[in-house]
């Protein structure tokens, strides 16, 4: 039974602190030269919307989205200690992905709205990347949107491990915007209630499986294992 897992990173598998919103002050501060008047929204938005919001916000033009990337990077690489230092991984996480990585005819990576440089600092930060198959992961600077990150990641599957095209796909994650892109691409949803977002949120934006965080290893296979068999 094969299966495409794709998990969340921010309030799924860490808990970054604070951090996130430290690192795009500190892009725009870089691009800009001011620090922005508030932090940014996230709530399970890429790079690319976070950071074009903020510069509507103060009113000014976007620059060019490889600038605003660079900027992301350089301001996520200098804050991999405070990660280490201040955050943490999540319970139960580095049980259930190494579980899932060892798992036959399964590929478990990332579907996150992180730049691909950022999602590596925040898991390396807690040892958790070598659990994780990056190269095949969606990330922040491939798509605007969260449901087109789905597409991206099923592609990188199919072509860097071979996977079938009818493979399912499952999106573990703790917003309604997971869940959005779930059901807006036909894939599974495992929502974990361990981010802002309560239970009873991520089910009224139609999560049928909702779990208050990932410490369950056992359930939280069998709940893959049941997708792979659909």
């Amino acid at each position: 039974m094969q299966l495409i897992a794709l998990w969340d990173i921010d309030h799924t598998l860490i808990e970054n602190v604070g951090v996130s919103k430290e690192i795009y002050a500190a892009a725009f501060s870089t691009l800009v030269g001011h620090p922005p008047a508030g932090a940014a929204r996230t709530e399970g938005r890429t790079d690319r919307l976070i950071m074009r919001g903020m510069f509507q916000q103060h009113g000014l033009e976007e620059p060019a989205w490889s600038v605003v990337e660079e900027a992301l990077a350089e301001a996520g690489e200098g804050r991999l200690e405070d990660l280490r230092r201040r955050g943490t991984a999540l319970p139960g996480v580095r049980e259930v992905l190494l579980e899932a990585s060892e798992h036959p005819g399964w590929v478990s990576s990332v579907l996150t709205g992180n730049i691909a440089a950022n999602a590596r600092v925040k898991l390396s930060a807690f040892d958790l990347d070598p659990l994780l198959d990056l190269p095949v992961g969606a990330y922040g600077a491939d798509a605007e949107q969260r449901p087109d990150l789905v597409a991206v990641a099923r592609e990188r599957a199919q072509r860097l491990r071979g996977v079938g095209e009818a493979v399912p796909v499952v999106l573990v994650g703790d917003t309604p915007r997971d869940v959005e892109a779930a059901l807006a691409t036909g894939s599974g949803i495992i929502a974990v209630a361990s981010g802002i977002h309560r239970a009873d949120e991520l089910a009224a934006a139609g999560a049928s499986v909702v779990l208050p965080d990932l410490s369950d290893t056992e359930r939280v296979i069998a709940l893959l294992e049941g997708f792979a068999r659909r």
